[in-house]
C-alpha cells in the first residue's frame, strides 16, 4: 500500500516549545485542516475544510500564543478532523464521518477497513504516541504534567437560531481538581459567561485524548472550549491567550504540586 503522507507533507504531529518548563502540557487535537494529497481534499471545496467541520477555528493561533505566555509545550495535530478525528475513538463512525453537520464528505463514503487503518496508522497513532511519550518523560522525572486540551465551538449550533451563551467552557472527566479553581479564576474575569461541562462534556465513550492521556493516568486536566467568533483573528487569540494564561496561573497557584490522582 502506498504511504498516505508524502515525504514533503507535514508530519502528523506538531510540537512547539518542546523543552518548556511549565507543568502545563497543551494539546490541540483539531488545530489544522490539511488533507493528504492522496485524499484529494476528501472531495470537498476548501471553504468546507476552512469551516468548523474541518478545523477548530482559531485554536492553533490561540495555542501558540498561550504556549508562549505559559512557557508551556504545545502538541498539535495539523490534519483535518475530517481525515481522522484525533479526539474520537477510531472505531466510531464519526472518527471519519460520511456527513458532518449536514455536509456530505465524499472522500469518507464507504471507507474500507484498510483505508481506515491507513489513516489511523499515519496520523492518529503518531499524534497520540507523541503525547504519551511526553507524559512518560515527565513522569519519569517526577514532574507530572497538567493536561490542557484546547478546542473551539461555533456561536450557533445546528438549526437553533439562538446563539450559544458561553464565551468559554471548562470540561473535565470525573477529576475536577483543576477545573474548580479554574472556574473560580475565570469568574474573576469581567463579563464572561463560562460553561461547566458546556457546550460539551468529556465522555469515555466518545472522546479519546483526555480519557486516555489524563483520566486513565490520574493526571490533572481540563478541556477548554472557546467560542470561535472570539478567536477568529490574531487580536482575539492574543486577548484570550492572556485571559486564559492569567486564569491558569491563578488556578495552579492554589494547588499542591500536581500529581496523579489516587486510583481506586
Amino acid at each position: 500500500m502506498d504511504a498516505l503522507l508524502a515525504a514533503d507533507e507535514p508530519a502528523p504531529v506538531g510540537v512547539l516549545r518542546p523543552a518548556a518548563p511549565s507543568a502545563v502540557l497543551l494539546i490541540g487535537d483539531h488545530a489544522g485542516n490539511r488533507v493528504p494529497r492522496t485524499l484529494a481534499k476528501l472531495g470537498l471545496p476548501q471553504r468546507d475544510l476552512d469551516r468548523h467541520i474541518g478545523i477548530d477555528i482559531g485554536i492553533l493561533g490561540l495555542g501558540t500564543t498561550l504556549s508562549q505566555r505559559l512557557d508551556a509545550t504545545l502538541i498539535h495535530q495539523p490534519y483535518s478532523r475530517l481525515v481522522i478525528d484525533c479526539n474520537r475513538r477510531p472505531d466510531r463512525p464519526d472518527a471519519m464521518p460520511e456527513v458532518s453537520d449536514g455536509t456530505r464528505v465524499p472522500g469518507n463514503l464507504g471507507l474500507t477497513a484498510a483505508a481506515r487503518a491507513a489513516r489511523m496508522a499515519a496520523i492518529f497513532v503518531p499524534y497520540h504516541a507523541r503525547i504519551a511519550a511526553e507524559i512518560d518523560r515527565r513522569l519519569a522525572r517526577n514532574r507530572p504534567p497538567v493536561l490542557v486540551a484546547l478546542h473551539s465551538f461555533t456561536p450557533r449550533h445546528g438549526d437553533h437560531p439562538a446563539p450559544r451563551p458561553w464565551h468559554v467552557g471548562v470540561s473535565w472527566l470525573r477529576d475536577d481538581r483543576l477545573a474548580r479553581p479554574l472556574l473560580a479564576a475565570l469568574a474573576e474575569e469581567r463579563g464572561l459567561v463560562v460553561g461547566e461541562n458546556q457546550p460539551y462534556g468529556v465522555s469515555d465513550s466518545i472522546d479519546y485524548a483526555l480519557p486516555v492521556h489524563a483520566a486513565a493516568r490520574g493526571l490533572m486536566h481540563v478541556e477548554l472550549e472557546v467560542r470561535q467568533d472570539l478567536i477568529g483573528d490574531a487580536a482575539g487569540q492574543g486577548a484570550w491567550a492572556a485571559r486564559l494564561a492569567r486564569s491558569l496561573h491563578r488556578a495552579l497557584a492554589g494547588l499542591d504540586r500536581p500529581g496523579p490522582a489516587m486510583q481506586g
